[in-house]
Parts: C-alpha cells; structure tokens; sequence
C-alpha cells in the first residue's frame, strides 16, 4: 500500500479526495471558498531556500550531530499578539537554546511553535459548561474561545487574521535573530525580571557568566560580535501543527528554482497524533511537500505502522525529512519507544527522535483546571534519553508547550506552583504551557543528558584503522 501511494500523483489539493478528521465544519462553504482564495494571492511566509537550510540542519541531527529545541505556544491568540510576548518567548527560547549548546557541545537548531500555530486538534467535538453544549474551540484561526454559541461557529475570515498576525510575527523574529538582540555579548540580559530571583535564573547567571568569561578571552583574540556574524545572530524556524488544511493548501507554492512545492505558512510542519492516519487527508498532504516535516508519535502507534508512515512521508529516506515526535506519557515511555527505535533501525531509516513531553502528561486538578505535573514532565524527558542510551540512539530533540510569561498552567517546578495556585495566572486557551522558570529548569535537565551522553563519547575507546 505505502508503495503504490507513494508512486500516485500528488497535487496541493489531492487530500480533497480523502477521508479527514479533526476539522470544522464551516456554515458558509462559499465564504470559505473565498478565503482560501485570496490566501493563495499572499506572499509566502516563509520561503523555499529557508525551508531546505532547515533540513540541512536537521539532517546533522539525524546523524547524530546536534539537537532541536522545538517550543512555543499551546495555540497562539489574536488577544495577546502583543510585541512584548514575543520578545519574552524569543529571550527565554535564548537562554534555553544557550544552555543545551554550552552543555551538549554541539550545534542547537532553533526552531519556535510559533507565527502559524493557531489551530488545534480536540478530544470531543462538543464541550459542557453548566449544562450548556457548545462545539469545541478549535483555535482562533476557526472560531473564539468565548463559550457563546456565536463565538463557537467556525469562521473562514480568521484565517486573514491569522495570516497577518503570522506576517507581523515573523517580521518581529527576524529583526531579533538578526538585528543584534541574539548577539552573545547580551547573554545577561536575557534573563528575564521574574526569573532572575529564582533557583534557575542563579543557574543562568552563572553560566552566563562563564560564556562572558569566554568571550572575553575571544576579544583579547580578535574575534568579536562585529567580526564573526555567529556570535551575533541567529537561525530562527517557525513550525506548527499543519491541522486546517485548506489554510495550508492555499499558501503552497511551487519553488522556481527547484520546481518542488513547499508549505509556506512555516518552515515546518507536522501531523498530530490524532491526525496521522496513512489514508486520510492529512498524510496525503503533508507527503507531497518537500518541507521537514515531524510526526506525533503516541501510544496507540505500533512499529509496523511507523514504518508504513515513514514510507509515505520520506519515501527517499533523506535525511533531516523526517522528525518523529514523541509523546507517551511519562509511565509509558519504556513500553512503547524501544520497539519503535529497534523498528526504525533494523528498517534503516534516518529521522531525528524529539521528546515531548508535554502531551501525554495532561491532568484534570482537582480545583478543575487542566495542568501537567512538572515532575511528569522531567521523567518523560529522563526516559526518553535512558532508551535512546540502551538503544544506542541519539535523542536528537525536545518538543515543549512553553511561553516566556509568568503563568501558573503546570504544577510543580523549582517555584512549587500548587494546584490551589492555578487559578493567579491560568491564562492558556487550550493546553497548559511550561512559564519561562520551568521552561529554563527544563533546559538544564536536558542539558544535564546531553552532557553526560559527550563524556560517554569521549570516553569510548576509538579503534584505529592501519
């Protein structure tokens, strides 16, 4: 089956033949038509030649050079487009991002839940509220988070909105990565106010201030910030869950210089766990595109249907194509990631393996609010790397629901938020996020894995060839 798909004609709208779940039933089908087409009138987002750097990049980590720090907002909102967000998300995705390449040695590829994340995929169609039955939020690029039945209807012209609010976004991000705020010379001036009193933000600082002592040294050397553009900026991705498909179609192109069509709504895009299904709509789009693109991996996916998925998505087996996601829950790794990875090599495929450990760790407190325990968090990322070790795999990446404000969603952490603190801060629209003090605390643990796996390195004897 994989082959023959494989070997049919694919066009941007060929999923429009095959079953789909997980999407809106819109009241106004000519409305939406309209839509649709003027979004293929935009310019593209993101472009072509982004695209490719990307998976050159990822296709290192597929060989076991480097790691991805993937992260950002549950589901992005119009209400809090706000330029301040973005540069907090953007300085705590820093400090993350400095902490895993001082401690791994190794190149970190940057790549944000964000500028096109606005869709989600939902458990029920319908939710309750006070014996009221509404249809589910499905992001803002669908309907409103309002429990209304006016706000509840899906909507084609948030899609303009959400396009715009995209455009802005990244322009945003671009000025930072570029503009000089990325430059190490400002690695003190990340930390943010909140953080800086913490237990994470002391961490920082110290290492803050070893990269200040090294760079120091490299001044003395001749090598600055104005000489080496490394030191000053940075490569920055955008991805998000490729859910509204109609959305994606109208904003892919076919690239000039190659004749390859891409997404241009992000750099890359990925299939949820709900929406991996190999014959329907969302896997038929997603293989035609020439993007990276990540794959939910959850506890309901066995071995043979990976492969069978890896086939469809990354027929060629190119490297950096491909990124398996995980998400079990943090009782649940060991059962389930072992056989995968055992699958994946034996079948000799390249993919890079990212933890999230986010997902699978959704909890109701008792005071009613949705959260993840911190603790869960850490032992799912933990268990990701002890497999990865036993298997003799790289654990190539981390996947998180972060934002850079000072929310109270997930329980637990350095700062012990409780379940009777959810409701000072609980401002998330669908799944509770890590706030930037445990996004940090999250980064050091990592760092702390990817450590010890260099020392491992080091330490392995090397056989010399005459």
């Amino acid at each position: 089956m994989a082959g023959l798909r494989a070997s049919e004609k694919w066009s941007p709208a060929s999923w429009r033949q095959l079953p789909i779940v997980q999407v809106p039933d819109y009241p106004d089908a000519q409305a939406l038509a309209d839509v649709e087409a003027k979004l293929a009138t935009f310019p593209p987002l993101v472009f072509a030649g982004e695209a490719r750097d990307l998976k050159r990049q990822l296709a290192e980590i597929a060989n076991g050079q480097g790691f991805l720090l993937q992260g950002g907002d549950c589901a992005e909102s119009f209400l809090e487009h706000r330029a301040d967000n973005i540069r907090d998300f953007f300085r705590v995705f820093l400090q993350m991002a400095v902490v895993l390449t001082y401690a791994g040695g190794q190149p970190v590829v940057k790549v944000g839940r964000i500028a096109g994340q606005f869709a989600k995929p939902r458990s029920s169609p319908t939710e309750k509220k006070d014996g009221v039955e509404l249809p589910s939020y499905r992001g803002d690029i669908i309907n409103g988070a309002e429990f209304t039945e006016q706000a509840r209807i899906p909507d084609p012209h948030r899609q303009l909105e959400a396009y715009r609010q995209s455009a802005a976004t990244l322009n945003l991000i671009r000025a930072f990565a570029n503009g000089g705020y990325a430059d190490l010379e400002r690695v003190h001036q990340w930390n943010m106010g909140f953080v800086k009193d913490s237990p994470q933000g002391h961490r920082y600082e110290e290492l803050a201030s070893r990269i200040e002592e090294t760079l120091s040294f490299m001044r003395a050397c001749g090598i600055t910030s104005l000489n080496t553009p490394q030191l000053r900026t940075t490569s920055f991705y955008t991805s998000h869950e490729a859910l509204l498909l109609g959305y994606e179609q109208a904003l892919t192109r076919k690239d000039s210089t190659s004749g390859d069509w891409y997404a241009t709504s992000g750099h890359m895009i990925w299939i949820g766990d709900r929406t991996r299904q190999p014959d329907h709509a969302h896997v038929e789009y997603a293989r035609g595109i020439k993007n990276p693109i990540g794959l939910k991996c959850g506890p309901s996916l066995d071995a043979d249907g990976l492969l069978r998925l890896t086939d469809l998505l990354n027929p060629a087996n190119e490297p950096g194509r491909l990124t398996l996601i995980c998400r079990f829950g943090h009782d649940k790794v060991e059962a389930h990631l072992p056989k995968l990875i055992r699958a994946v090599k034996k079948a000799g495929k390249s993919v890079v393996w990212s933890c999230d450990p986010m997902h699978g760790n959704t909890i109701s407190a008792a005071t009613g609010y949705k959260t993840r325990p911190f603790d869960r968090i850490l032992r799912e990322s933990l268990s990701f790397f002890e497999v990865h070790r036993a298997e003799g795999s790289h654990a190539g990446g981390i996947h998180v629901e972060m934002t850079g404000q000072n929310v109270t969603e997930c329980t637990g952490g350095a700062t012990a938020i409780s379940e009777q603190d959810l409701s000072d801060r609980y401002h998330t629209h669908c799944d509770p996020r890590l706030n930037a003090d445990q996004a940090l605390e999250l980064a050091f643990l990592v760092a702390e894995q990817l450590k010890k796996e260099r020392l491992n390195e080091r330490a392995e004897p090397k056989t010399l060839i005459a």
